[in-house]
């Protein structure tokens, strides 16, 4: 039996029709992961074999401000899951994020890059990270610029604002690949069907900037609405962001069989899909 931890979120809920029966879902109401005693007690009472995290403080620039918070829930926590699921002999997947790197290297990301997180955020993702590896048995899977029906994102931003107005200045000094919370979910049960451990990435393929990805948007979206560039500089959010963080995916292709859409193909799902 596979355990989703944070089975309400964004990613949680596309996991779970992949897992079927398989599949049993908690969150915060059932579980509280800065409380070693109650991850324990679940883990215990349940006893699955594989323990899939996607549970997190996922507010970039809130973590500037709640430090403590961001490093309690996303490095401590996942700790408290590597621990107790060690215990029982159970895998621990843990959701990790291209925010751990600084995205200086100018190619793509691949998985034994060295990390240098430029935020709060990617600092406790990288403890995470670390925490994990407390239980040998562990899959890190990173992944990067999520969307999907059942949380806040940038495409639903996007429709609102431009519902709301003629013109929009989005950043295109970021670059990155938007991945559907879907594909990364079929990633990680490809993943994990394959047996495979260690540190993958899985992010839809192909690359663009915010602006990029917002000018798509609208014109799948069949939206009239113009997109101006902005810098980061100009934009000026608490939390530091790295300018360009694509994922190599290839080890995910290798290993795991599986290769996630382009991303422009998964976007034009979704606008379907919402409808």
């Amino acid at each position: 039996m596979i355990l989703v931890v944070g089975a309400n979120g964004m990613l949680g809920r596309d996991l779970m029709p992949l897992l079927g029966d398989r599949g049993r879902g908690v969150d915060i109401d059932g579980i509280d992961i800065t409380s070693l005693e109650s991850v324990e007690r679940v883990l215990t009472a349940v006893r699955p074999s594989v323990v899939i995290n996607c549970a997190a403080y996922t507010d970039v620039d809130g973590c500037e401000s709640n430090q403590e918070t961001a490093m309690r829930v996303n490095g401590e926590g996942v700790g408290h899951l590597a621990m107790a699921s060690r215990t029982i002999g159970a895998r621990l997947v843990q959701i990790s994020s291209d925010y751990v790197f600084d995205g200086s290297k100018g190619t793509p990301y691949l998985e034994d890059d060295a990390p240098n997180p430029l935020s709060v955020y990617g600092e406790s993702k990288l403890a995470g990270e670390m925490n994990a590896a407390v239980n040998p048995d562990h899959l890190i899977v990173r992944t990067q610029w999520l969307y999907g029906l059942h949380g806040k994102n940038f495409v639903e931003t996007m429709l609102r604002l431009g519902s709301e107005r003629d013109e929009l200045s989005v950043v295109d000094d970021q670059v990155g690949s938007p991945t559907w919370t879907v594909d990364l979910a079929h990633a990680v049960v490809a993943l994990l069907e394959k047996g495979c451990r260690g540190v993958y990435h899985a992010a839809n393929e192909g690359y663009c900037s915010w602006n990029d990805f917002a000018r798509a948007i609208f014109q799948e979206a069949g939206m009239a609405v113009k997109v101006t560039a902005m810098t980061t500089e100009q934009l000026n959010r608490p939390a530091r962001r790295p300018l360009y963080s694509t994922l190599d995916c290839g080890k995910l292709a290798r290993d795991g069989g599986y290769r996630p859409q382009p991303w422009r193909d998964a976007l034009r799902s979704y606008l379907k899909l919402r409808k």
